[in-house]
């Protein structure tokens, strides 16, 4: 009964579907339409993966791709891109269909063209998002699309367009921001890819990281709005260093480490944050002395035994001890110069 049952879900579920895309063809010439056709194909497929797989058979994936590159219609467009990305997040087939270089080409078009609207780049950066995501493949045609580069350089400018103000007058500035931040992580951390993340340095991202953390956390812009902010930009800064020893060398470089610490010293964060900040603090000294020099040199060994001592969180605790574990040898070795240094200058 319950097979029969199933069988015949299945089977509406597959009429629907092709009912949806002869509206879709129908309806051309009727932009508004044709939205609404395409958002209800996405609720059809919405976590239904055998859905996503029959509209992929049915050649409704590839017909919706070539909506989205008509430039007929913004919101066809828009809603077009909406759709691939959720088939491509239900399926890993429509991913890989939709993963070729031809469509980074694309997607790079759109987030360059002046005239695409925000919510467009905003589409375009969510189904980046879809195929790198789990996907070696998706990550090498991102960095040799030079999609990765566009992606940096909205990083950077819009915080600076906005006037650091993203939550406050720019909330769709806000969003393309934070898609583009999550974009940046899966690009080099999801799964995590030293090539994409080297090729990232290569390109100036350590110094726009580092440049944009400076500005959230200094000086006049220095609210709880830009404290979240720079929550974002060290979560984002933590995927692009981690699990990656060549990194190490580039980092001494920057004032990460300082302006890491500064921003842990804040008490307005809530533990997850302070998780964050730790960790990537963590990464950052993994496998650099200077690094751990820095940490040791500002104070940073009394944050970490106070985070230890104040927060009941077994992740803190665990990133906390990861920090004063990776600066074991080094507070020894500063201990010791001290010590030296004390007695020669005392002669005693």
């Amino acid at each position: 009964m319950e097979n029969r049952k199933d069988q015949k879900i299945n089977c509406d579920m597959k009429t629907d579907l092709n009912l949806l895309l002869e509206c879709l063809k129908y309806q051309m010439g009727h932009p508004a339409s044709q939205k609404e056709v395409l958002v209800t194909i996405y609720s059809v497929c919405q976590q239904n993966s055998a859905a996503c797989d029959y509209f992929r058979e049915i050649g409704g994936l590839m017909f919706v791709w070539n909506l989205a590159k008509s430039q007929l219609h913004s919101l066809v467009q828009e809603a077009a891109l909406f759709t691939l990305g959720g088939l491509a997040e239900n399926n890993v087939f429509c991913q890989q269909m939709l993963c070729t270089a031809e469509l980074f080409e694309d997607l790079r078009t759109f987030l360059t063209n002046k005239n695409s609207s925000m919510n467009l780049k905003r589409m375009s950066v969510y189904v980046l998002l879809v195929l790198v995501s789990n996907n070696n493949r998706g990550q090498t045609y991102v960095r040799e699309s030079g999609c990765l580069d566009i992606l940096l350089h909205l990083f950077r400018v819009i915080p600076s367009e906005s006037q650091m103000n993203l939550f406050d007058h720019k909330i769709d500035q806000y969003h393309l921001w934070s898609s583009v931040c999550s974009n940046l992580c899966a690009c080099v951390n999801n799964p995590q890819n030293a090539r994409t993340q080297n090729f990232f340095i290569s390109i100036g991202g350590l110094a726009v990281l580092d440049e944009l953390l400076l500005k959230l956390i200094h000086g006049s812009l220095v609210n709880n709005t830009n404290i979240k902010l720079a929550i974002v930009v060290t979560k984002t800064l933590d995927a692009c260093i981690a699990d990656n020893a060549s990194v190490g060398i580039h980092l001494p470089k920057y004032n990460i480490v300082p302006n890491l610490l500064k921003l842990l010293s804040y008490n307005i964060l809530d533990s997850g944050e302070r998780f964050s900040i730790i960790l990537t603090l963590g990464h950052c000294t993994e496998v650099c002395e200077e690094n751990q020099y820095t940490l040791v040199k500002n104070n940073g060994l009394p944050l970490m035994i106070q985070a230890l001592a104040e927060m009941q969180d077994d992740e803190l605790n665990k990133a906390a001890t990861f920090v004063l574990q990776n600066c074991k040898q080094m507070s020894k070795i500063i201990f010791i110069l001290i010590s030296v240094f004390k007695i020669t200058w005392t002669g005693t």
